[in-house]
């Protein structure tokens, strides 16, 4: 039997959400003239960069973050800091080089680069490949954050996983209807304390990573010198820096979070401060993954198949019991972190198919903010879809690791805009518009075959995230191809 308080917890912390919604939604509509959507897209650019910054850990980390992370321990030590050492190198190459564009042509969404560098195909390439992507990766994460409560909580309670990603979904869609960033500044800062607050308070009770490092020193081995795994370090450190650039300067979620700000100069002390955060943060989370193992250890409890329920099986039961305010910080913690990835990404999505797809920018909507809210609301019932079809097929990791799964299922579906991105920034030439979408279809299909051949075409050698790089060359090449030179280059 649960304990009483779990509900009360959620129900609080879920109505704080609302209250904050309510109070910025206010705000908002004071600003607003009735055929304007602008406040919801960029809240005025009125936003202080720290407090971006601090809102973004939420937003980045995620549930996989705060469940998959630790749970790598167990399996391959702390290898994951290789990836997280590349996405310092790529937040900075975000700062130098992708915000001073994106506000020197005063952008909405980041996609509007590609309409005036590359032309019409491109740009809508670019946008459906984002909205692709970001309903894949956000419903994976969902999925996995939705998965553990239903297996630690709400199975107890009699109520089908359908129900749990129902109800999620209807209270991001409450809380963010309305307001857009201008309310997910204020609940992403506050889901970031929670998160945070989680990782510091958890580790505190932990035995010290000295004591666990003198037992089990292969959990904390950081670098692999195979060149041939996947784990290579120099596989990692590239793939980790353009997931970063992919996922964080090439995604509209994370860059829209970025063009709140004042200025140029604030968006870039944001995404500085940003990745420093980011790199700690994750340090946290894999020594509490290393200090919970030991626990498991000294107690010989019997662990989860799957190792992202590691955290949260001992979290809910052995933690809970001894010490109750640590299951709490942990369902705080987790119901933040996914609430902070899944509000912006929807946000996010809205924005791109409003003034992407729809032109909302380009041309006069009737109506304008009536439509963006059936477009919100076709964004959640479409994460709806695709999670209970998660659900249906289980189409995640063997291992129970999603983070591997969605840092693959990036490799595929960001490699093409990473291509078009460094094609219109690194040449002077005008492409053949109409070849563009054939060109950013086909890279990630032929990546496919090279990933089921790597094996045969290099004996030993297994393909790692370095597959976003070859996607991403496959593009540039295509467009190379279908293109003639250009004198002036527009950035």
């Amino acid at each position: 039997m649960l304990p009483f308080w779990i509900p009360l917890l959620l129900i609080s912390y879920l109505g704080t959400l609302l209250l904050i919604a309510r109070l910025t939604q206010k705000k908002s509509k004071q600003t607003q003239s009735p055929a304007d959507s602008n406040p919801f897209f960029l809240a005025g650019k009125q936003v202080p960069w720290y407090l971006v910054a601090w809102g973004m850990i939420g937003n980045s980390l995620s549930g996989v973050t705060f469940i998959s992370v630790p749970g790598l321990v167990g399996t391959q030590g702390m290898i994951y800091l290789q990836v997280v050492a590349g996405y310092i190198l790529g937040y900075t190459v975000i700062a130098g080089v992708l915000l001073p564009i994106y506000y020197k042509m005063s952008l909405t969404t980041i996609y509007t680069y590609l309409l005036e560098r590359l032309g019409m195909k491109a740009y809508k390439t670019g946008s459906w490949f984002f909205i692709l992507s970001r309903l894949l990766g956000t419903s994976a994460r969902l999925f996995l954050v939705a998965d553990i409560l239903q297996t630690f909580i709400f199975q107890h309670w009699g109520i089908p996983f359908s129900i749990t990603v129902t109800l999620t979904l209807l209270l991001i869609l409450g809380y963010t209807l309305e307001g857009g960033m201008a309310t997910l500044v204020w609940t992403d800062a506050l889901q970031s304390l929670f998160l945070v607050g989680a990782l510091v308070l958890t580790i505190l009770y932990l035995p010290s990573p000295i004591e666990v490092h003198a037992h089990h020193p292969e959990w904390f081995r950081c670098i692999d010198g195979n060149l041939n795994s996947s784990s290579f370090w120099g596989k990692q450190f590239l793939g980790g820096a353009l997931i970063a650039i992919v996922m964080t300067g090439l995604d509209q979620d994370q860059m829209q979070k970025n063009l709140i700000c004042k200025n140029l100069k604030d968006a870039q002390k944001n995404m500085l401060s940003f990745s420093v955060a980011i790199a700690i943060v994750n340090v946290g989370f894999l020594i509490l993954g290393a200090g919970l193992y030991y626990l498991s250890a000294v107690h010989q409890m019997d662990l989860p198949a799957k190792t992202d329920h590691m955290y949260p099986y001992l979290a809910l039961n052995y933690l809970g019991k001894e010490i109750p305010i640590l299951a709490a910080l942990f369902l705080l913690g987790l119901t933040a972190s996914a609430y902070s990835s899944a509000d912006g990404a929807l946000t996010a999505l809205t924005t791109s198919f409003c003034i992407d797809i729809l032109g909302f920018e380009r041309k006069r909507i009737n109506n304008s903010i009536k439509v963006r809210k059936w477009v919100h609301a076709g964004m959640a019932l479409s994460l709806w879809i695709i999670i209970n079809l998660f659900s249906l097929f289980q189409s995640m990791d063997k291992n129970g690791q999603v983070i591997h799964w969605v840092l693959t299922l990036a490799t595929y579906t960001y490699g093409p805009l990473l291509g078009m991105f460094a094609f219109g920034l690194f040449t002077h030439r005008k492409v053949k518009d109409n070849f563009t979408p054939w060109i950013a279809c086909a890279a990630p299909i032929i990546c496919v075959g090279l990933q089921s051949y790597a094996s045969a075409i290099l004996p030993g050698y297994t393909l790692g995230y370095e597959l976003l790089l070859i996607n991403a060359i496959l593009v540039f090449s295509g467009l190379w191809l279908c293109s003639i030179p250009k004198n002036n280059l527009l950035v």
